[in-house]
């Protein structure tokens, strides 16, 4: 076992703690955005179920998940997971993460809205104490001391045992942090940025700070929009608005390159690109997990293969120097 989220090997399989908390974290960080929108609540109970018999530990989800489906108003998501903790009854190392600022009865991060907020999730989760609570996107109407405040009250009040957060620029980050340590409040312990193979941004500026302040790195679209499953070439018609997406990185130059290195890697272990491509990801410099979601238990097993399926370090090279 690891004892920080950015001190581990590459071959490591188990638990990595989450930056300067007492939470320790599978490598894989499933998502729940699907649950209760292409997931049903059946499905969703099955994926969660195979997920954890599979030695998973931590789920991720937001208060506004998922608001954007006709007729849903926000919380489906977390209501289904907390029917699943009620059911089956909660593993002690089971952890839960959700979020706030964009339910649209809850937004932004003003200190009342981020109390309200927290107390309707844990009533939706049915749980006692969120383990790791977001500030989902950053919010520039409400000054970050009064957020970081209303996130550490949270703590202090036993709702919630660490605090991450997600969408923030690295200067916003570094403030947040500041203040905190002026205050004395409750530090973040995570942050939740975009990151795979073919969006590296995020090396030249937020990683060194992740490494500096013991900031884990939980990073979202780590298949690139689907790009980095394979499922999409030229010669593929699928013309829909996620495709397309997808598709835009065949025409970079790094694209098809990062392409043909998975599928040589793909192949040679006998295992899907996507596993692949996460396990590249998981074992760059600050992750401790990596964020992915499946909508079936097909889409969920190539997912779950992260749990000990681990590159080489030749392998890893011929995948970094193919996404420069």
């Amino acid at each position: 076992m690891t004892t920080t989220g950015r001190d581990h090997t590459m071959t490591d399989t188990g638990p990595r703690r989450l930056g300067g908390s007492e939470l320790y974290v599978h490598p894989l960080n499933l998502g729940g955005n699907v649950f209760g929108w292409t997931a049903d609540e059946t499905t969703s109970f099955a994926i969660l179920d195979a997920y954890r018999d599979a030695g998973g530990n931590f789920v991720d989800t937001a208060d506004s998940y998922s608001v954007w489906a006709e007729g849903h108003t926000g919380g489906e998501s977390e209501t289904i997971i907390g029917r699943w903790l009620a059911a089956r009854g909660r593993p002690d190392d089971f952890l839960v993460a959700t979020k706030v600022s964009k339910h649209p009865r809850f937004p932004g991060l003003g200190a009342d809205n981020v109390h309200a907020a927290a107390n309707a999730s844990l009533q939706r989760l049915g749980v006692e104490v969120i383990d790791l609570y977001y500030a989902h996107f950053d919010d520039p109407d409400t000054p970050i001391v009064e957020s970081a405040a209303a996130f550490s009250a949270l703590v202090d009040q036993g709702k919630v045992r660490s605090i991450g957060l997600s969408n923030h620029s690295p200067e916003r980050i570094a403030e947040w942090l500041r203040i905190c340590d002026a205050e004395g409040l409750h530090r973040p312990v995570c942050v939740q940025p975009q990151y795979n193979l073919v969006e590296r941004g995020i090396e030249a500026d937020l990683v060194p700070l992740a490494q500096k302040e013991d900031l884990a790195l939980l990073p979202y679209f780590g298949l690139a929009r689907g790009f980095l499953t394979g499922k999409y070439r030229h010669g593929n018609e699928d013309v829909s608005p996620r495709a397309a997406k997808a598709r835009a990185y065949l025409d970079t130059e790094r694209g098809p390159k990062v392409l043909a290195a998975l599928d040589g890697i793909a192949a040679e272990r006998s295992v899907a690109p996507s596993t692949v491509a996460l396990a590249w990801l998981v074992e760059r410099p600050a992750v401790a997990s990596v964020l992915s979601s499946a909508r079936d238990l097909d889409q969920l097993q190539g997912l779950l293969a992260l749990n000990e399926f681990r590159l080489s370090p030749e392998e890893a090279a011929r995948l970094t120097q193919a996404s420069a």
